[in-house]
Formats: structure tokens, C-alpha cells, sequence
């Protein structure tokens, strides 16, 4: 792995999408201009974004640098971890099977159903009336 390496992956859940860069450096986190602590104030939120990181043991050993837009602030969690492991795969390969048994190279594709007409929500139908 080279000084001048880096490791382009997308990540995706729900409806959020994160562009993830990852290099060798001294660990530090850039998403969307700010911070992993700025970006994620709840802690199992930069647990779940971090965790490839943490799993493979190379923490400290790889700048991350990410676009996220799309969904809520979990999903945009989610959708990093999912980009944060496909670029570490991409950097090293034999990181593969510890994240493929963590379940971090699976996109998670449950999205929120669509509304359907004459409906109330996806699946809710309104009240039956006999009279």
C-alpha cells in the first residue's frame, strides 16, 4: 500500500448515499466539512460508522474522507459503514472475510414502502362500514 493510495467506495441504506475516500494516514475523519463527532453527535452513531475500522483492527492507520446526503442521520450512519468496508476491501483484500461475516459488504435494502391509492399508508385501509 502506497503513500499516495487512495480507495473510492459508495455506500447506501435506506435512501441515504455516502461517498467514501479512504487513505493511509494518521486517522483523521472528514464528512461533509466537519468532524465524525461533529457530524454524528450520538455515540452509536459513530459506533456504527466506524465499526468496519474497528473489526479489521486498523484504526488510526487510514483517513477517511465522505460525501453523505439523502434519508435521516442512522441511514447516513449505515450507508458510511457500508462504503467505509467496501474501500477497505478494496485497499486490502483479504479484509473481506471478517467483513462479509460482520455483514458489512451486504447493502441493507429495506426502504419505507410507497403509499398506494385508496389507501391510508401502504397498507392501511380505511375503516369497513357496514351501514
Amino acid at each position: 500500500m502506497s503513500e499516495l493510495a487512495q480507495y473510492r467506495a459508495t455506500g447506501k441504506r435506506k435512501t441515504s448515499v455516502a461517498r467514501v475516500i479512504v487513505r493511509p494516514g494518521d486517522g483523521t475523519w472528514w464528512i461533509n466539512g466537519r468532524t465524525l463527532e461533529e457530524y454524528f453527535p450520538r455515540a452509536t452513531q459513530r459506533t456504527v460508522a466506524s465499526a468496519p475500522l474497528r473489526i479489521t483492527e486498523v484504526e488510526g492507520r487510514f483517513d477517511v474522507r465522505a460525501r453523505l446526503h439523502g434519508g435521516g442521520v442512522s441511514g447516513q450512519a449505515g450507508a458510511l459503514r457500508h462504503g467505509l468496508a467496501r474501500a477497505l476491501v478494496d485497499a486490502d483484500p483479504s479484509l473481506r472475510a471478517v467483513l462479509k461475516r460482520e455483514g458489512f459488504l451486504t447493502r441493507d435494502a429495506r426502504i419505507v414502502e410507497r403509499k398506494k391509492a385508496g389507501l391510508r399508508k401502504a397498507r392501511k385501509a380505511p375503516q369497513y362500514s357496514k351501514r
